[in-house]
């Protein structure tokens, strides 16, 4: 795990013996696990490290600023194989972590590797945000609420939002050219309960194409209507 260790040097903290090893377990399971049902497409060695871990933690740097010491609530929407959140909980063990999956087989892989880990405080939930977010066990409950790679800008403000308590922020990962895809998302920030807080450039020599952190303040309530059913906020996004 040395390029994972050195770029995570670069954005500030230290990965211990222990944090590494959890990473390496993590990374084997991934790859077995694979061969059975589609979770990545990336699966050497070193690019997991780059592509899938290193990237997951560039989300620290949205992070601070909201830890001022109280245990963080945190849901990762369409986790996937578990990115970015395991990675997260990993670094800062502490946190409280929803893993929210649509797909019920990649499911059983999330509880698996977070008992593998043996990490504490993971809730892996089955459904699509569109219902779960009008759930009241997680409607509002978050301080941060994550998403990397699952649907443009304006889909996933309306799918993320709501989940995030007033005072928390969504942070969305995203790469390439996003300069259009965030102004089509003003209106749908607005009318979810956000404020675009910043669009931050991730500057790492290990991360060769442009990535970016949105970050997204909830500063009043989401209207009780949203997200719409599902398939909706896909179908007709809200764009500005």
């Amino acid at each position: 795990m040395k390029k994972l260790q050195s770029g995570a040097l670069k954005l500030g903290f230290h990965l211990t013996p222990e944090q590494l090893e959890q990473f390496e377990i993590y990374y084997q399971e991934l790859v077995d696990w694979n061969q059975r049902m589609n979770l990545t497409s990336v699966t050497d060695y070193e690019e997991v490290q780059v592509k899938h871990f290193l990237d997951s933690l560039t989300l620290i740097t949205a992070i601070k600023p909201l830890n001022k010491g109280q245990r963080l609530s945190v849901i990762d929407v369409g986790t996937g194989a578990g990115l970015p959140g395991i990675p997260l909980k990993v670094l800062l063990p502490d946190i409280r972590l929803v893993l929210l999956e649509a797909t019920a087989r990649k499911t059983k892989f999330l509880q698996h590797v977070a008992d593998k880990l043996g990490l504490d405080n993971v809730e892996i939930a089955v459904g699509r945000a569109e219902e779960a977010a009008h759930n009241s066990k997680y409607r509002e409950k978050f301080d941060l609420a994550l998403s990397r790679a699952v649907a443009s800008l304006p889909v996933l403000v309306e799918l993320t939002l709501p989940f995030c308590a007033v005072g928390g922020r969504f942070v969305a990962q995203k790469k390439g050219d996003i300069e259009r895809e965030v102004e089509q998302s003003q209106k749908a920030i607005t009318v979810m309960g956000g404020s675009l807080r910043e669009v931050r450039s991730i500057e790492l020599e290990e991360l060769d194409d442009k990535r970016y952190l949105v970050i997204v303040d909830k500063i009043k309530p989401a209207p009780a209507e949203y997200p719409r059913r599902p398939g909706m906020p896909a179908k007709r996004p809200i764009v500005s």
